[in-house]
This record gives structure tokens, C-alpha cells and sequence, in this order.
């Protein structure tokens, strides 16, 4: 059976907010859709708000919701700490409204500012161009500057905890293996309909992304297991993500958690299994795959990722392959003397033979070499880029096209 992947959108469609009118999802669900989907819902106290999106995102998460109930903001619910579920929240909330997030929010929001230069200078290859574009449309529909926000939770929910707002019954369940360590997921238990934020990560029915290429703290695969097993015991009949449509249907979303699940759940003991007889990372991430009964997307993360990231998550960065690793010298610093020795044109001639055998990464290797020694030397970037083209030619995932599409543009930089 073809998974829901196969139908559903994929990264390069999420997209920031725009002046649309907010969704009716039934049940007096309002979505705005966003960079991450804003939600609303009524109640006879006040609106409730889950997400805010980004900060330039806010006034239009607001004018949308505005047009369809304009009461005060009871509560705002934030799944977890990126910028993109809390980053509009001081535009959408009032000053008496109720701020709920996860016990871990405010360790993983003082992460990101400490390391706020090196995680936006380490995510602009995948997003910037099309956040500068998203901000000058919200400047051409008359939204002025907003920065993002710092949210200061007054309400912090270690483990579950059931609110009662206006009539409608509210359950805030922590998710640790979520996509950060202060995921929680909101469940309307009247109506079995889960908000599970970005839980899953952002593409529903994919493998996920135990750590993302742009640098954040590992996520555990055993955890991220339990925590499905959250969803399929509420066994919820509606699932509203973070990005995209609602996903309907009890047995489909089970179904499509399950095969999630066990994906991760085989990745996980074929590593570990590895790592106890002795092969080296580099070859279990070559050779573990998911099973082939199952159809689990690749959109987001990578098995060859998440490979690495339990092997690492275990055992750390050290991994006896040699005594240079315990040592702050970077491999390239010889790449001089093996240029002297061998002749940039031999390598040049090596990195063109694996490149035609279909070796892309080992041509790399060697261009590497002799661009760390020459930067600009005309047939080694050739080639480099020749390289980076196969390897664009032969995957889906985001955050691998966006890499060497930014790789690209620097070896083509005069």
C-alpha cells in the first residue's frame, strides 16, 4: 500500500503566510495557513490560538482570525520553541491572555539565543531567500516590521494537563521525541482530533530528522518511538499537523503512525546491531535501509542521517577509526603535500573517473583536496559542480537539494 507521502505535499510547498482568509476546518477549527500552520479555536471565553508563526507572520494570523471572531485571546498554546510556531505570538496574544507551552520551552528558547548567529547563519542556505520574499510581501500588503518574539510562558505543563476553557475541554500531553525536546500535542478528546504540531517533523508520514543538517541537539530515536505510541493509543479520527491539511480518517493516521514507528524502530536495532559487531558508521549508513513492506518518505530526513545521529547519540563523535580524531587538525591541512606528490591534474583525472563511474562523493573527496590547495582552479570546480549536479539528480530531500544547491552557487561564485 502507497503511503500518504506519495499525496501529500512536500517541503519545497511550505510557504509563508499570506492576507487569505482563515479556513474552516469544521468542529469551529480556524486555520491560517503559514510557514507553520496558525490554528484558532472559539470558545465562549475567548479565542484560543495554537501557534503564531513567524514574526512578520503574526499580522496576518491576526487579521485572518480577526475576520472570524474578534473576542479576546484566552490562550495561546505553543507546541513547541522554533521560530516558526512562536515567533508572532506578541501580535496574536493580549495582555491578560495565557501562555502555555511545554516545562522544557524556555531551555530550548535560551538554546537558541545563545546560539542564535551560528543556528541563522547555518539555516540561510534553506530558507533565507524565500523569507526575505515572504517579508517583502507582507510590506507590500501594508505590515509593517516585526521582530520575533521572546514568549514568556505563564503556564508550564510538565507531563499532561487538562484545561477547561469556554465549553471546550483541552489536553496538553508532553511529546519528547518530538521535533525538539519541548514538544507537547493538544488533543480535543470530544471530537478525536489531535494537534500534534510538527511531532512527526514537518512532512507527515516521513522518516524524521533525528538532527538537522543545520545543527540542533540530537533527538532520540527510542523516544520518538514512545511517543507515537501517544497518538495510537488516543487513536485520534482527525490529525492536524503543523504544515498542510488535516489528515482524516482513525485507521488511515494509525496505519501511517505505525509504518513510522516500525520504520524507525528497525533503523534503530539495525545500527545498534552494527555497532555491537564492529562495523564503522560510514558503512551502516550505506547499507541500513527501512524495511521494503514499508513506504515511508524521505522528504525531510534521511535513514543515513538518522544512521548516524543514534550512533552518535550513543557513543558519541570519537569513532576509533584513527588518532588523528582526537586531535584539532582538520583532515584537508595535508592537502597541500598530497597535491605536491600526485599533480592536480591526477587528481583532477581521479575525481572525472569516479564522477563518470557514477562516484559523485568520491570525486568530492578528491576536488576537495586540490580546491582546499588551488580555490580556483577551473577543472576541479568543473567538476565539483558536475558532482553536486549528479547528486541533486538522484534525491528528494529538502534540506540535501538545498545544501548542494548553495554549493552550487559558491563553487560558481567568481
Amino acid at each position: 500500500m502507497s503511503g500518504i507521502h506519495r499525496t501529500r505535499p512536500g517541503a519545497d510547498s511550505m510557504a509563508a503566510a499570506t492576507d487569505a482568509p482563515a479556513i474552516d476546518l469544521g468542529d469551529d477549527i480556524w486555520m491560517s495557513p503559514g510557514w507553520s500552520n496558525s490554528y484558532m479555536i472559539p470558545t465562549e471565553e475567548g479565542r484560543v490560538i495554537i501557534n503564531t508563526g513567524m514574526g512578520f507572520e503574526g499580522p496576518l494570523h491576526a487579521r485572518a482570525y480577526d475576520a472570524v471572531d474578534s473576542a479576546p485571546v484566552h490562550s495561546v498554546l505553543l507546541t513547541q520553541g522554533h521560530y516558526d510556531h512562536v515567533g508572532g505570538i506578541d501580535v496574536l496574544k493580549d495582555d491578560e491572555s495565557q501562555v502555555v507551552a511545554q516545562a522544557n520551552f524556555t531551555m530550548w528558547r535560551d538554546d537558541n539565543e545563545r546560539l542564535e548567529m551560528f543556528r541563522s547563519r547555518n539555516s540561510a542556505f534553506a530558507f533565507m531567500d524565500a523569507i526575505l520574499g515572504a517579508m517583502e510581501y507582507t510590506r507590500s500588503v501594508g505590515v509593517g516590521a516585526v521582530p520575533q518574539a521572546r514568549p514568556e510562558p505563564t503556564l508550564l505543563v510538565e507531563d499532561r494537563l487538562a484545561l477547561q476553557i469556554g465549553g471546550r475541554r483541552l489536553e496538553l500531553i508532553a511529546t519528547p521525541g518530538g521535533e525538539t525536546f519541548d514538544s507537547m500535542v493538544v488533543w480535543l478528546p470530544e471530537s478525536r482530533t489531535l494537534f500534534s504540531g510538527n511531532l512527526f517533523g514537518p512532512l507527515f508520514g516521513h522518516v524524521p530528522n533525528l538532527v538537522t543538517i543545520r545543527g540542533d541537539r540530537y533527538r532520540d530515536a527510542l523516544t520518538y518511538i514512545d511517543s507515537l505510541n501517544l497518538v495510537l493509543e488516543l487513536a485520534p479520527e482527525r490529525l492536524i499537523t503543523g504544515h498542510f491539511d488535516p489528515i482524516i480518517g482513525a485507521d488511515l493516521i494509525a496505519g501511517e503512525v505505525r509504518a513510522m514507528q516500525e520504520a524507525m524502530h528497525s533503523v534503530h536495532d539495525q545500527t545498534v546491531a552494527g555497532m555491537n559487531t564492529g562495523a564503522d558508521v560510514y558503512t551502516l549508513m550505506q547499507e541500513i535501509q527501512t524495511p521494503d513492506h514499508l513506504d515511508v518518505g524521505e522528504g525531510y530526513g534521511q535513514t543515513k542521517w538518522n544512521v548516524r545521529a543514534i550512533w552518535e547519540n550513543y557513543a558519541g563523535w570519537f569513532h576509533h577509526r584513527s588518532t588523528t580524531e582526537l586531535f584539532g587538525v582538520t583532515p584537508l591541512a595535508v592537502a597541500p603535500d598530497l597535491v605536491a606528490a600526485a599533480g592536480a591534474d591526477a587528481f583532477v583525472d581521479m575525481a572525472a573517473a569516479h564522477l563518470q563511474a557514477g562516484r559523485a562523493v568520491e570525486a568530492l573527496q578528491l576536488t576537495d583536496i586540490l580546491l582546499a590547495t588551488e580555490p580556483r582552479h577551473a577543472e576541479a570546480l568543473s567538476v565539483a559542480i558536475a558532482a553536486h549536479e549528479h547528486l541533486i539528480e538522484n534525491t528528494t530531500n529538502f534540506w540535501e537539494r538545498a545544501w548542494l544547491r548553495r554549493s552550487i552557487a559558491k563553487l560558481e561564485k567568481p
